[in-house]
């Protein structure tokens, strides 16, 4: 069994694609950002980084094994079950590039300009320099994949794997941050290729309602977007 610490957002996602896609038995277990449950000391001892997803493995021998950051937590569950993840040299190097490449370009790039879009006050949003530079840097990203998936059906090799579930969350939400896909073809068909996976529909179901139920307040996005290195220590008093 595997406690499975999850908010919906494309970072949740991500590892709940993974469970889904591998039919794992898992015990969810909500984490409000908006309300700073990542802050409590329970969450802290299991990721010191203080954000979701994280998972805690049962299914082994001795103590149970927390796993904390998507790209680790997916490297994990793929090794251990060897799916998803190609059994060849060259292929474990170019997943791993590509998972790398994610959790180093796409997703950091993508979240910023989606808090800027989303969030930040109006005259930042549209002209100011730290919305300008995150849409570019997020366009910048989905011309990568462009270029990845030209003739590919998948981004590595010939099969679906983690490569595609790691990046696709923050590739799903394009439009809603204000880039439609009209210049990226291949992107978009493959996106649609993706979302239309059952375990992947399931995975972004999931929690729906938790969202839905508990939209942040102010002070919450105050919370959310002006964290400090004081910040978990005043959560957790």
């Amino acid at each position: 069994m595997i406690d499975f610490y999850y908010w919906p957002t494309p970072n949740g996602w991500k590892v709940a694609i993974l469970l889904e896609e591998l039919a794992l038995p898992y015990t969810l277990i909500p984490v409000n950002i908006g309300k700073g449950d990542q802050f409590t000391p329970e969450f802290l001892a299991l990721n010191p980084n203080h954000r979701m997803p994280v998972i805690v493995d049962h299914d082994v021998a001795g103590d149970p094994v927390p796993v904390f950051e998507s790209g680790a937590i997916m490297h994990y569950l793929a090794d251990k079950y060897g799916k998803f993840m190609p059994q060849d040299p060259l292929g474990r190097k170019e997943t791993l590039e590509w998972l790398f490449w994610q959790v180093g370009n796409l997703g950091p790039m993508a979240g910023q300009h989606s808090h800027f879009f989303n969030y930040a006050p109006e005259g930042e949003k549209q002209e100011g320099y730290g919305f300008t530079r995150y849409k570019n840097e997020y366009h910048r990203c989905l011309g990568v994949l462009e270029r990845r998936l030209t003739g590919r059906e998948w981004l590595v090799g010939e099969a679906y794997s983690i490569a595609d579930m790691i990046n696709w969350p923050w590739v799903l939400i394009a439009k809603a941050m204000g880039q439609p896909l009209d210049d990226f073809p291949n992107v978009a068909r493959w996106r649609a290729a993706v979302k239309a996976r059952p375990a992947v529909r399931r995975a972004v179901d999931l929690g729906k309602e938790l969202r839905r139920s508990a939209p942040p307040d102010e002070e919450e996005r105050s919370l959310l977007f002006n964290q400090t290195a004081n910040t978990a220590t005043e959560q957790a008093s």
